[in-house]
């Protein structure tokens, strides 16, 4: 299973990034406190008072969590940990602990409410994510909060599946849309969950609703007044329900790489391919260099997903770190799922494809297999998250014939094959019927109605949450600001100074961000090969 997720770091225009995943602290830190339910905001806790408390959650202070990566930005921050209950149906029952690290602002006068992250994938973890809202410049004025969504990697249980990623490595050299890469894929999800069944008692409770309560009650055992929101990638779905089922206490809230959680599933991400290729294909087309070299390249594209599903090509690669050549097969269903990656690296797009079509597939089997093989990819993502969101919130209101339908209106000359398995989600709902969890209330995919002032960020590029998107959910947001940056893949705040800036004259001025700088960007360079 591969989710809806940014870069882990900027891109070269060779290299596909990594998937995005995952110090000592003080006490006190930048104006919050560890108080109980109902004190006042940066004020000590009274004498004995060693945790704030929300109904059945529970913060403690204590050190950092651990990370995959070093992460500079904790350094400085206050950390704990919030326990809640895992099913909030029996709250006397068992509980989880969720890691939360508070980086302090960069300024010592800074405004009274936070900024809380909320992370992608599903199954990313958010404390491993402060870097990238450092970097963005997202604490300039604000302290900032990452909490652990309950299952991932800095969480306790932590519902990571290494065998899934080792499974995705080995799968590089099968047939992807193959009915027996299928059953293997179904095989590791099983192994998946009997190996998770054991240290948890309810995979049912990782789910949506349950990580927006966790959120509600955070800032509630904080005793924070006011705070806002920013959430990427999947954590807009989180943001969206966040926002439908607890608004109380929400200033504003931030959305970059819009899911919303009525269209969630595999049809959207369809329509996501679609506008995110045509994006950067017509940016192409207008950039004359490019149009001359590299000409109907829509038309190529689509022609070689029909001709490699048709007839796979298979070549070696070498991977850094790896001892031996890699085998990569390329099919229909690999090129589909490749760009959707690839638009993060746009200017070495159009002469990848050209070159493939000409016989050399090593630019694009390399970009694959790295993806893959990085070991950002092994053994940080929460498969046990991941499935409860896809099988308990997309797959029991979405058919497979839905997806198909889904990917035949946007790609009507693809193969049913290819259209069976949509980009990034292959073999869900087989997966689904493997990971055997209950559908969760209808109402999680209700949409979002608020008037709590919202910035909706898209980017022109993104193949894997529709551009259209954002258009769409601030129908209902009756005080949101659109924006779709141009020229800019999945999750813009990653990878865009413009919708850095944006983003943080948003949460100055929640009804009035700076735009200005849209007005200045400019296409990528494309590779032109020689």
């Amino acid at each position: 299973m591969m989710s809806i997720r940014p870069p882990r770091h900027r891109p070269t225009s060779r290299r596909l990034p990594a998937t995005l995943a995952g110090a000592a602290a003080g006490l006190l830190f930048a104006g919050l406190t560890a108080t109980p339910a109902g004190a006042v905001p940066g004020t000590t806790a009274p004498p004995g008072t060693a945790a704030g408390t929300a109904g059945h959650a529970r913060f403690v202070p204590g050190p950092c969590p651990r990370t995959a990566d070093p992460v500079p930005a904790l350094e400085g921050a206050r950390c704990g940990t919030l326990a809640v209950p895992e099913n909030r149906s029996r709250p006397q029952g068992r509980k989880i602990t969720l890691s939360v690290a508070i980086v302090p602002a960069a300024t010592r006068r800074h405004a009274p409410d936070p900024i809380v992250w909320f992370a992608g994938g599903p199954g990313d973890d958010a404390v491993s994510e402060a870097q990238l809202a450092v970097d963005g410049g997202l604490n300039r004025d604000r302290d900032v909060i990452f909490m652990s969504q309950r299952g991932t990697y800095s969480a306790d249980p932590v519902l990571t599946c290494p065998n899934i990623d080792e499974f995705n490595a080995r799968a590089l050299g099968l047939v992807y849309n193959a009915p027996s890469t299928g059953r293997l894929h179904v095989q590791a999800t099983r192994a998946c969950r009997a190996s998770l069944t054991r240290r948890t008692a309810d995979l049912a409770a990782y789910n949506t609703l349950e990580s927006a309560a966790d959120y509600a009650d955070l800032r509630v055992a904080l005793g924070i007044r006011r705070w806002n929101v920013f959430g990427i990638s999947y954590g807009t779905e989180l943001a969206l329900t966040y926002m439908r089922t607890h608004p109380q206490g929400v200033r504003s809230v931030g959305i970059d790489g819009v899911l919303p959680p009525s269209l969630a599933g595999g049809a959207v991400t369809w329509k996501a391919a679609r506008e995110g290729f045509d994006g950067l294909f017509t940016a192409c087309a207008r950039q004359p260099a490019c149009n001359t070299r590299y000409p109907h390249l829509s038309q190529t594209f689509e022609g070689l997903v029909r001709r490699l599903e048709a007839q796979p090509v298979t070549t070696t690669v070498t991977v850094a770190g790896r001892p031996g050549p890699v085998k990569v097969t390329i099919d229909g269903g690999v090129l589909v799922t490749w760009l959707t990656s690839a638009t993060h690296v746009a200017e070495g797009v159009p002469r990848s494809i050209d070159e493939l079509a000409h016989g050399n597939p090593q630019r694009v089997a390399e970009q694959w297999a790295g993806g893959k093989l990085s070991p950002q990819a092994i053994g940080r993502i929460a498969h046990g998250l991941e499935y409860g969101v896809f099988c308990g919130e997309w797959t029991p209101f979405e058919t497979e014939a839905d997806v198909i339908r889904g990917g035949r209106r946007v790609f009507p000359s693809f193969p049913r094959s290819v259209l069976a398995n949509a980009p990034q989600l292959p073999f869900l709902h087989a997966d689904c019927r493997a990971w055997d969890i209950p559908a969760a209330p209808r109402s999680v995919r209700d949409v979002t109605r608020s008037d709590i002032p919202t910035l909706v960020l898209s980017g022109g590029f993104d193949a894997q949450t529709a551009p259209s998107n954002g258009p769409y959910a601030a129908r209902t947001l009756s005080r949101a600001t659109t924006v779709t940056v141009p020229y800019v893949a999945h999750v813009v705040f990653a990878g865009s100074t413009c919708a850095q800036t944006i983003t943080n004259s948003f949460f100055d001025s929640p009804t009035a961000p700076d735009k200005s700088c849209l007005a200045g960007l400019q296409p990528p360079r494309f590779e032109i090969a020689p």
